[in-house]
């Protein structure tokens, strides 16, 4: 027995994990050169090992759970990922050019793929669990509550920024009559929101977000400020400001993480969101200080927990449709991504948040739907 699987046990039972052990969130190891990798590259190392099936766990997501509630990830100090931490904090790596590379290498793997992954109305963002049953309903609710935070009338002018394959635009404009601008990097993503919006007072746009600038009542974003990267922070608020109109409103959904300025996920990073980063509360604060009014801030993370848990099982069912096509080290990456991510939401690691700002203040207060 080596010194990295000493220490790798040993930090797996301070979490209730044991090595071959017999419950569902225990660690099947089938290579002793699993633990030197995690314990070198962190959760790349863990999930490339995992992708190569080199280990096993019954319930990834109670393992992730386990392991991140205890904050084992504290207690190591990836000693090969030094050139990913210095990248991300000297290099804009969301910019202009860049911003195009996350729709190419995540929303454009296949639209099919996705319907039958999400909800019926195919949103992919976090669902609002309080008074839903089923992932359905959890979306619809969202969507609802975004709606109803945002205030909107008829007539209202509304960007959308990031709009997926237009599931926000489509409800919002189908059941409150106003007329709405998606915009997205992924062509695929376009391409089927201008499908699903056909007939509606509803405009899909293939741009960056740093392009627009044009007048609406309306603003939100769900979903989509994780790829903005802490260098573009400050741009993506001006932006917002100058096309927003003095009495508008602006509601950002978005991923969080509890402190700033730590390194993103490597294994994240590189399979499933290039260049992506999660803000921290400072970040969209000192981002917004200045342009806005904080008028609410709701977090409700703990949804994501189910909706993840809800994605997970729709792309089991469907996984025998895809395998040929994608493969079984996909089918383990995005297992792994799916109740990595759960687990990550379900121990509090990391948070979903909705902001509402305004760029002058509600006179009188605002008053949050819930």
């Amino acid at each position: 027995m080596n010194s990295s699987y000493r220490l790798a046990e040993e930090l797996l039972l301070a979490a209730d994990i044991q090595v071959n052990g017999k419950r569902d969130w225990d660690f099947q190891l089938h290579d002793s050169r699993v633990f030197a990798q995690a314990l070198a590259r962190g959760n790349l190392g863990l999930g490339e090992s995992y992708m190569d099936g080199e280990w096993d766990c019954d319930a990834l997501d109670q393992f992730f759970f386990h392991l991140l509630r205890n904050k084992v990830q504290t207690k190591i100090k990836p000693s090969r990922l030094l050139f990913h931490y210095l990248k991300n904090r000297f290099f804009n790596l969301q910019s202009h050019r860049r911003s195009w590379q996350v729709g190419e290498a995540h929303y454009d793997i296949g639209n099919d793929f996705y319907k039958k992954m999400l909800d019926d109305r195919m949103v992919y963002t976090c669902g609002y669990w309080k008074n839903a049953e089923n992932l359905n309903q959890a979306q619809e609710a969202k969507l609802e509550l975004a709606c109803q935070k945002l205030g909107l009338k008829p007539g209202m002018r509304v960007l959308d920024i990031g709009c997926g394959w237009g599931s926000f635009i489509r409800y919002a404009a189908e059941n409150y009559g106003v007329k709405c601008v998606g915009i997205t990097i992924s062509r695929e993503q376009a391409k089927l929101a201008e499908e699903h919006c056909a007939g509606l007072p509803v405009e899909v746009r293939l741009v960056d977000y740093r392009d627009m600038n044009e007048p609406f009542d309306r603003i939100v974003s769900l979903g989509m400020f994780e790829h903005v990267g802490p260098k573009n922070h400050r741009e993506y608020m001006q932006v917002v400001k100058r096309c927003l109109i003095p009495e508008g409103l602006f509601l950002l959904h978005t991923i969080g993480r509890n402190v700033g300025d730590t390194m993103p996920d490597p294994f994240i990073e590189k399979y499933i969101f290039p260049n992506g980063e999660l803000p921290s509360m400072r970040h969209i604060s000192r981002a917004s200080e200045g342009l806005f009014v904080v008028e609410d801030v709701h977090s409700f993370g703990a949804d994501y927990d189910k909706t993840l848990m809800a994605w997970h099982a729709n792309f089991e069912a469907a996984w025998p449709e895809f395998k040929d096509q994608y493969g079984e080290r996909f089918y383990r990456m995005w297992r792994y991504y799916l109740l990595s991510c759960a687990g990550a939401f379900r121990s509090r690691d990391i948070q979903l948040w909705q902001w509402v700002l305004s760029p002058k203040g509600i006179i009188g207060g605002y008053e949050c739907p819930r």
